[in-house]
């Protein structure tokens, strides 16, 4: 399968090319046709060249020539330019970023800056496996990234996301010139890939020098710069910044090489990206030296890196050390330490998040940090305040933990005004750190302290809170209401349209249309997509909520013990001793704990939060009753490849319902593998090794069928 002589000198785009052309008036369809697709193949192979080998063959005023020619054939013959270069200059904006399930799952790594645990990574490695050689390779700190191709041909990019599934940017991605939109060599027919999208540093300078000039602000660093360009609904605006890519890893293909290392060269054969500093080492000892070496380099790349990667090389070795839920058992980040510098702390202000949490931020001297400006930091919570005995005026040292999120480390000279209320020996009672306020500074209600931690208990009365609460409640796995994004929040709430997410059932079509940048087809989309959600289920609601320590997993275990949100204590004059049963039965609940148990009596006991779910009741928002399930598929599990007709997460839910569980890996413990249509290859050889049986769909939903369980769920 290879690509149609596009590095062949028969192209006489290729090297000297013409920059002047006949006109196009003078070429019949046919002839513009075919000077087209010969520039597309010169066009794709000077961007190899370019992006990938670093090797270019022609001036870049040559290129953009060829690149102006390939732009008027297409407009003066209306040609097709689906996967053509020209593609690549952006399209129409988007309203939002849709979600698709991943191809593989993408899981993280563990990660540590000592040595020490990379060593005890290593031993536990070899004791599973024996002994192997590692792969080892910079940490880039960019954007993760799904690319997927059939046949050769870009057909999505996603985010990470969650792992399972991210944000689709598709067509942000192919604005990336690095990206190529036809593999080269002899590739797979499928082919799911993993890269790291980030801003070159240099590019990343003069991008931020523009926007100073332009009046706008700044990016805080370069990951935060791909990061925010990456999602920006506009291609064009993507396209017209510096992003590039390196790819290093195959997630899933129709042919998986047998090592790491064979997967980069791979890579690299298809036209795919790969970074130049990567080296195979015999043992651990090899991986520190060479997280040595990189971070003594780090300054001289010309991309950012907060550590290096090491990787187990065999495949098979690998699959026999599988993963955990989130990571892998196979791979380990050896991280840089963090950067440090010194400056004066100015002031401190006190943030409030969506559960009420107070977190207190340092305002700062601005100083460099690692090639970064920072001029706020987090203190964390009071007690990290208190154990640091921090105050305003102090000269405090700053570090970037993971060379992104600025911290307070330690006081280095105290100011004027912390050396006068500092405590001495002899004068225990006196003054010292910055004094945590009793009071929530947006709503004025009493701050409850829950060990170092810090909470106002104003609940959805709270401002603060209640903004927040509204763009959580909207998200996908809540109430899954499109178009209502974080400045739309602010806005409605700034416009007193809303004051709970109850209100947002009283939105009218009018009332958007008056707003600054709404129209009648994104007002009426948004009030339709409201009034769709008025049917979730109980776990997806629960979720919207905003429930401290209630993510997904709890919120289904929830929704499976109660049955119905008419089981929770919702009602005005609920007493104690309700609250108390409560409590008892909410530690009924796996992965409920006391902890996890007293936040959610906590919310619940808030009346101002249950006035808020009477109003969405009231609204007519019908939670949907959960049926408590049975033991059908007690002690089964399943592997899911593919895409099915249903959402991956419903599946899941399905099965856990009926006592069954989902895993992401085919091992001995597996009983079934799932196929859905485009599945991975490496799941379909690990069953046939391990003789686990494989259903398609339909022989999926026989089986559900022959145990009482309807599929797909409704």
């Amino acid at each position: 399968m290879s690509d149609a002589d596009a590095g062949s000198d028969s192209n006489p785009y290729l090297r000297a090319p013409p920059t002047e052309f006949d006109p196009i008036d003078s070429l019949s369809r046919d002839e513009g046709a075919k000077q087209a697709e010969l520039l597309r193949e010169a066009i794709r192979e000077h961007d190899y060249r370019y992006y990938v080998d670093a090797d270019p063959l022609v001036s870049d005023a040559a290129y953009d020539a060829l690149f102006g020619r390939l732009q008027d054939l297409e407009d003066a013959f209306d040609l097709d330019t689906t996967g053509s270069p020209t593609s690549r200059v952006g399209g129409t904006p988007l309203d939002e970023l849709e979600t698709v399930e991943h191809v593989a799952p993408m899981l993280s790594i563990d990660q540590s800056t000592e040595a020490e645990e990379l060593r005890e990574f290593d031993e536990r490695v070899r004791r599973t496996v024996g002994e192997v050689a590692y792969v080892c390779e910079p940490k880039f700190d960019g954007l993760s990234l799904e690319v997927v191709y059939e046949d050769g041909e870009f057909v999505h990019a996603a985010t990470r996301g969650d792992g399972q599934r991210g944000d689709d940017v598709s067509a942000q991605v192919k604005t990336i010139p690095a990206v190529p939109l036809r593999l080269r060599g002899d590739y797979p027919e499928t082919l799911a890939v993993r890269g790291e999208v980030y801003m070159p540093k240099p590019a990343f300078a003069d991008l931020n020098r523009e926007r100073v000039e332009a009046g706008d602000e700044p990016f805080a660093n370069p990951r935060n710069a791909a990061a925010g360009t990456l999602r920006n609904l506009d291609p064009s605006v993507v396209a017209s910044r510096p992003l590039s890519i390196f790819f290093y890893d195959i997630l899933d293909a129709s042919e998986m090489p047998d090592t790491q290392w064979e997967s980069l060269d791979d890579l690299r054969d298809w036209g795919l990206r790969v970074a130049d500093r990567i080296e195979r080492v015999e043992d651990v000892e090899g991986a520190i030296d060479y997280r040595n070496r990189m971070q003594a380099a780090r300054d001289d790349l010309d991309y950012e890196i907060d550590g290096t990667v090491i990787k187990v090389d065999s495949r098979e070795a690998r699959e026999r050390l599988g993963e955990k839920s989130r990571s892998v058992r196979w791979a380990f980040a050896y991280k840089f330490p963090a950067r440090q510098e010194v400056t004066i702390l100015r002031d401190i202000v006190v943030q409030v998040g969506r559960t009420g949490r107070l977190t207190p931020v340092a305002l700062l001297d601005p100083v460099d940090v690692g090639g970064v400006t920072v001029s706020r930091a987090t203190l964390h919570n009071p007690d990290e305040i208190e154990s640091l005995g921090v105050a305003i005026g102090d000269t405090v040292r700053i570090k970037r933990a993971g060379d992104v999120i600025p911290q307070v480390v330690e006081v280095v000279e105290a100011g004027e005004q912390h050396s006068s209320a500092r405590r001495t020996e002899s004068d225990e009672d006196a003054g010292g750190s910055y004094e945590f306020p009793d009071e929530c500074p947006v709503c004025g209600s009493v701050v409850d302290r829950d060990g170092p931690l810090a909470f106002c208990s104003g609940g959805l009365s709270c401002p603060a809170q209640r903004e927040a609460s509204i763009g959580h409640f909207a998200i996908k796995s809540a109430m899954d209401i499109d178009g209502l994004g974080g400045e739309r929040v602010s806005q409605l709430v700034e416009e007193g349209l809303v004051e709970s997410v109850a209100d947002l059932y009283d939105l009218t079509v009018e009332d958007l249309e008056a707003l600054d940048g709404w129209g009648e087809t994104s007002a009426r989309n948004l009030v339709e997509s409201v009034a769709e959600s008025k049917r979730p289920t109980l776990d997806s609601f629960l979720v919207g909520l905003g429930i401290p320590e209630v993510g997904e997993a709890t919120a289904r275990g929830l929704a499976r013990e109660f049955g119905s949100i008419d089981a929770f204590p919702l009602g005005s004059d609920t007493d104690e001793a309700e609250f108390d049963a409560f409590e008892a039965q909410l530690q009924t609940v796996d992965d409920v704990g006391e902890t996890v148990a007293h936040h959610i009596r906590d919310f619940f006991e808030n009346e101002d939060n249950r006035a808020v779910v009477r109003a969405l009741l009231d609204r007519g928002v019908e939670p949907e009753p959960v049926e408590s399930g049975g033991d059908e598929l007690d002690g089964l599990t399943f592997v899911v490849t593919g895409t099915l007709s249903v959402p991956r997460s419903d599946v899941t839910e399905l099965v856990e319902r009926h006592g069954g569980s989902v895993t992401g890996s085919v091992s001995g413990n597996t009983d079934y593998l799932v196929v859905g249509e485009n599945p991975g290859q490496s799941k379909r050889d690990d069953a046939d090794e391990r003789d686990v049986p494989v259903r398609d769909e339909s022989a999926f939903a026989e089986l559900l069928a022959e145990r009482g369980i309807d599929y797909p769920p409704a």
